[in-house]
């Protein structure tokens, strides 16, 4: 296998491994808390409080498994672009500290979905009719009722 064919396999290794490890700090405290500005804990604080960091770092947890163990990445790239794009504006508005790192993230993020581009194309359609098998099944679930 050539090097160009591994870049695929290390980027989502790399992404998955960032998602799976800052997920479960959220939970288990292994990592340092760096220093933040009063607005980022502030706004931190609001979100452990409002349960938000609850409902995504198991998602961020989940899809890191999966990108690691080559599992629907598409589909664990599509639930990681929104939390990244939280992040990037946390760290654009609130902490810049932290840019290198999201930045290097969403880079990966953005090659992989490049990758898996066909994955991705049938959703980006104007316009999408059922196949045949899902048209006559929802017509016998309809006939059903």
């Amino acid at each position: 296998m050539s090097v160009r064919a591994r870049i695929p396999a290390i980027a989502r290794t790399l992404l998955g491994l960032a998602f799976v490890v800052f997920g479960l700090n959220y939970f288990l405290h292994f990592l340092p808390q760096p220093a933040m500005s009063a607005d980022a804990m502030a706004f931190g604080g609001a979100l452990v409080a409002g349960k938000i960091f609850a409902i995504t770092k198991p998602i961020e947890i989940a899809a890191g498994l999966a990108l690691l163990g080559n599992r629907f990445v598409p589909l664990a790239l599509t639930l990681l672009a929104p939390i990244e794009i939280g992040i990037l504006t946390f760290h654009v508005a609130l902490e810049p500290s932290g840019l290198p790192l999201i930045v290097i993230l969403i880079a990966l993020t953005i090659y992989l979905a490049w990758s898996y581009r066909s994955a991705f194309a049938p959703m980006l359609r104007a316009r999408v009719e059922p196949t045949a098998d899902e048209a006559v099944a929802a017509a016998r679930r309809t006939a059903a009722v």
